[in-house]
């Protein structure tokens, strides 16, 4: 082989390689949720991607595999060729010829060293961190294909790595992550508020992340703080109730205080066949979803909307109630504050 040959199959091969290390790195990078909207419109490269994605220990061995012969081959076909060529204008400086091949070699070695680090790895590696979501869809294709090639190599090199973490009882993934956890969330919301990213001048962003750390306990009122009316109670009671507290709901409770149900303003409005000072009629009166003291807000919320009530009997394990969920103060960990629409009424 030519100097010159040698000189061609340096760049090929600093191309390969950066092609191997910029697929490995898109492939861990990219994230699902940019990737699955375009395989659903149709692109082959997304479908290739996510292929890619879900064998990511597959996707790994390929890219070290082919990293591994790229560097391989610099150092054993480009080496020679360039200290060969560097030996020509040294010999003219009138050292021995053990001195002009060792400073070759160092200069040989230190300038294939810079390309292959900077050129064959960092920028590769940079380009895949800065955009992974394109680089994937161009890289992952050519390397779903070449793993298919070296399936055989590429599965037996699979399965040692996997058999040597099951040693050490590590658990080995095929799939790439690419779901975040709450707190990882929670710590990009932060960071990117300090940092002038993320405008969230209300809170509820703030608010939605903290929703899921809350319990129905947490916001339940207890039954002290309550406006309540007794089972008896009439027509005119709650009307009076109304004008005096501006609520459209309110709990009821048998003789001991124990909530049993809640009426609302419109339900009382329906009834047209009875006395103002006879009691509410039993089927006015709503029933109150069961939920305990540690059930999270959002399975509060969404048994709440399943069975179409606004307020939830919170109990301690041993069946005691201790207060009343209401669905306004679930929407305010939310949103903020939410009035009730009579009081805001009243209060005009």
């Amino acid at each position: 082989m030519s100097d010159w040959a040698g000189i061609a199959w340096l760049v090929v091969l600093l191309i390969g390689n950066a092609f191997f290390v910029g697929a490995e790195f898109a492939v861990i990078s990219a994230r699902r949720s940019q990737i699955e909207p375009r395989a659903e419109n149709g692109s082959r490269a997304a479908k290739t991607a996510l292929y890619a994605m879900e064998h990511a220990t597959a996707m790994l061995a390929t890219s070290q595999l082919g990293i591994t012969i790229c560097s391989l081959l610099i150092l054993n076909v480009s080496e020679p060729a360039l200290h060969h060529l560097l030996m020509v204008p040294l010999g003219i400086t009138g050292l021995g010829e053990a001195a002009v091949g060792t400073i070759a070699f160092v200069i040989t070695l230190v300038f294939v060293s810079y390309l292959h680090v900077v050129f064959g790895e960092m920028v590769a590696k940079n380009i895949a961190f800065s955009v992974p979501d394109r680089a994937v869809l161009l890289l992952a294709p050519p390397l779903v294909w070449v793993s298919k090639v070296f399936h055989p190599i590429v599965w037996l090199l699979n399965a040692i790595a996997n058999s040597v973490l099951r040693l050490f009882r590590v658990e080995p993934k095929s799939e790439a992550n690419s779901t975040f956890t709450l707190e990882e969330v929670a710590t990009i919301v932060s960071q990117s508020r300090r940092e002038g990213v993320l405008q969230d001048p209300t809170g509820t962003v703030a608010a939605a992340l903290e929703f899921t750390d809350k319990d129905a306990g947490d916001i339940a009122v207890p039954l002290e703080q309550l406006v309540t009316l007794p089972e008896t109670a009439s027509t005119a009671e709650i009307e009076r109730a109304v004008a005096s507290h501006g609520y459209s709901r309110y709990v009821i409770v048998d003789d001991s205080g124990a909530p049993t149900g809640y009426v609302h303003l419109k339900d009382i409005l329906r009834i047209t066949d009875a006395r103002a000072d006879d009691p509410i009629p039993a089927k006015r009166i709503h029933h109150m979803v069961p939920v305990g003291v540690t059930t999270d807000l959002e399975d509060a919320l969404a048994l709440m909307r399943e069975r179409g009530r606004h307020l939830a009997n919170v109990r301690e394990s041993d069946g005691r109630t201790v207060g009343v969920l209401f669905l306004e103060d679930i929407l305010e960990e939310l949103v903020g504050e939410v009035n009730d629409a009579t009081e805001r009424q009243r209060r005009r």
